[in-house]
């Protein structure tokens, strides 16, 4: 955890959003790594433009 700044997803809970929504485990495997690393990159750019 780091004040003002996001780490990371859950990946538990993404993996069981995946399996809900019948997203093959294969798929999610491949594409939520590159996903989470998107989204966590602008989260903090968009955090950082709010705040700076």
């Amino acid at each position: 955890m780091l004040p003002g700044a996001v780490i990371g997803w859950d990946m538990s809970a993404a993996l069981a959003l995946g399996g809900a929504l019948s997203v093959p485990p294969l798929a999610m495997a491949e594409l939520l790594p590159v996903i989470e690393a998107v989204m966590v990159t602008k989260l903090n750019e968009q955090m950082d433009h709010s705040h700076g």
